[in-house]
């Protein structure tokens, strides 16, 4: 790991630093300088709310994953410290397919008849980026608010919540807390077990939002049940990242997922972990969760 940097001089707290309790007086003391509460969301015309949102504090993490790190790959180093140096609010669930129904008929957008189209408060799938992105904008001119796809730095800020470990519950993780592939838990791969009675009830395909405990910060699902997009290109390490947290602009038709899914072993569920998509790509395990811009 490397040296700790002057989080004092940045004026940002080092979120690695903090309980639970630390973490939550953060998010108040990000929430109250917004006039807002911790969990919100916004008015919108064509919708009955937007999307329930949680404030995310401003702060510095460590990005990326230590070689050490079981299910560790090259593309996820090295570690750096970014700061993100601007509040912001994410969506406490991913986007699910009733409230994409609702921008869909708007539109007058159908999906093509032979791909799978989930339902209710089940994830939004087989949908591309630019079709998320344009919610996005949809979103932003109902509610008056700036809304927009995270960039990956921002995304695992969030998703680890102050955590150091491969997933924001821990060193490992089992069905209980994440929807991953039953056939590659974390634990039995670790420890190179090829065969074992599976500990969780396979299930092919995506479970509600709201399903699993969400992290200290209040979010649900951020390790497994669907990959998500973000905004930023993509790139074979993070050797050239910005350290603020935001997305550099590159001439790419491929851009970062993160999360890992149903479908996936659970390495791909690690904070760290990350999967290139081409912008033209639509997936079953494949959705989106929306950033609202505070600052």
């Amino acid at each position: 790991m490397t040296q700790q940097p002057n989080v004092i001089k940045r004026g940002l707290p080092f979120v690695h630093d903090l309980d639970a309790d630390g973490l939550l007086a953060l998010q108040r003391e990000a929430a109250a300088r917004h006039g807002l509460e911790v969990i919100f969301h916004d008015d919108a015309r064509s919708m009955l709310h937007g999307p329930t949102l949680v404030v995310i504090p401003r702060g510095m993490f460590e990005m990326g994953a230590p070689r050490e790190e079981f299910g560790y790959m090259p593309e996820e180093g090295p570690q750096h410290y970014v700061g993100i140096d601007h509040d912001f609010a994410l969506g406490r669930y991913v986007v699910t397919a009733a409230e994409f129904e609702v921008f869909r008929h708007e539109i007058g957008w159908s999906p093509r008849p032979e791909l799978i189209w989930a339902k209710e408060d089940y994830p939004v799938i087989n949908i591309r980026v630019e079709m998320a992105e344009a919610y996005a904008a949809w979103v932003s001119e109902q509610t008056g608010r700036k809304y927009r796809l995270p960039s990956e730095a921002e995304w695992e800020y969030a998703a680890r919540a102050g955590s150091l470990t491969p997933f924001c519950f821990g060193d490992s993780v089992s069905c209980k807390e994440v929807h991953f592939n039953a056939a590659f838990p974390y634990e039995e791969a670790k420890a190179e077990k090829r065969w074992f009675l599976p500990r969780c009830i396979p299930m092919p395909r995506a479970i509600r939002v709201g399903s699993k405990p969400a992290n200290l910060w209040g979010l649900h699902e951020v390790h497994g049940n669907v990959w998500e997009m973000t905004e930023t290109a993509w790139t074979n390490s993070h050797h050239d990242n910005r350290r603020d947290g935001r997305s550099r602009a590159l001439p790419t038709d491929w851009y970062v997922t993160k999360g890992g899914s149903w479908f996936d072993a659970a390495i791909w569920s690690r904070s760290a972990a990350r999967k290139p998509r081409l912008r033209d790509e639509l997936d079953v395990n494949l959705g989106f969760r929306l950033l609202r811009e505070l600052d």
